[in-house]
């Protein structure tokens, strides 16, 4: 009897460790806490600021080159656009402190949802993790857009929608309002790695792939590290209602960043192709 008895509770405690071992919750990475961007990947475009003009490696269709080409760098002297927040799939690109936690159900602590705070804009981002579905496409766009989330092994994957109009590179190449974001959160020790994909059906013919680094603090930030007092002013006086803003064919500064560099204008014009290692043999034959 008592062999039996030791069989059968061995038997359930071997039944209930592989119930445990194929559960999602032993694969999550723990991606919680206080981490500071890094910047050796794309430094000039996001630290200093792209040229003018330069499209180079991007899936842009003519659309959104147009959109670029009319953009006036002055226009974010305005007061509306001076404190304009960064939508989510480009706000990771910048100077910013980024807090994540978790929240979860205080009776079942079931994971709710991944909360980022991110210093730039002072902007809280949720992203789902109870498996609620998207809004319908009619429901309000926000900056950060509507996110949810799920563990594939210990990565996270995050998907993105209902984004407002924003930026693709900021020298006025747009992102619409259509586009959606994948993105793919990997932990390795105090590394932090965020891969996105970005559709847009708008202004991109191919997927646009970026990445970022992010490395723990240590330790907790002052809480000024987190503010970001943003209050707007004029800076320019101008008539009331005049965006400044480039006719066709009237900017030239491309050619600036044509001649500085000696590239072609199919170059730094962007499109898919552009993205490519193969893109070298069509340069070199246009030089």
């Amino acid at each position: 009897m008592k062999r039996s008895v030791r069989t059968l509770v061995r038997s359930g405690f071997v039944v209930a460790l592989g119930v445990l071992a194929a559960s999602p919750a032993f694969a999550q990475a723990d991606l919680t806490g206080t981490w500071g961007a890094r910047y050796q990947e794309d430094f000039t475009e996001r630290i200093p600021g792209p040229d003018l003009g330069d499209y180079l490696g991007l899936p842009i269709n003519a659309s959104a080159r147009q959109f670029a080409d009319s953009w006036d760098p002055s226009r974010i002297t305005l007061p509306e656009e001076q404190c304009r927040v960064h939508v989510s799939p480009y706000i990771y690109r910048g100077p910013l402190n980024l807090r994540v936690w978790e929240d979860r159900d205080p009776n079942t602590q079931e994971l709710v949802a991944i909360k980022h705070h991110i210093s730039t804009y002072d902007q809280t981002r949720t992203i789902y993790m109870d498996g609620r579905p998207h809004p319908p496409e009619i429901a309000s766009h926000t900056w950060k857009g509507f996110s949810t989330g799920r563990w594939l092994g210990d990565m996270l994957v995050v998907e993105t929608t209902h984004l407002k109009q924003g930026w693709i590179r900021r020298n006025g190449l747009p992102m619409s309002d259509k586009a959606t974001m994948t993105e793919f959160f990997v932990r390795n020790g105090d590394i932090l790695t965020r891969m996105w994909v970005l559709h847009d059906p708008v202004y991109l013919t191919e997927p646009l792939v970026k990445s970022e680094d992010f490395v723990a603090a240590g330790r907790s930030l002052p809480p000024q590290n987190f503010l970001y007092e943003c209050h707007p002013v004029v800076e320019v006086v101008r008539p009331k209602g005049v965006v400044p803003a480039y006719q066709l064919g009237e900017a030239t500064f491309y050619k600036e960043f044509e001649d500085r560099f000696h590239l072609p204008k199919i170059a730094i014009d962007g499109v898919a192709e552009t993205m490519y290692p193969e893109f070298m043999d069509k340069l070199k034959q246009a030089k």
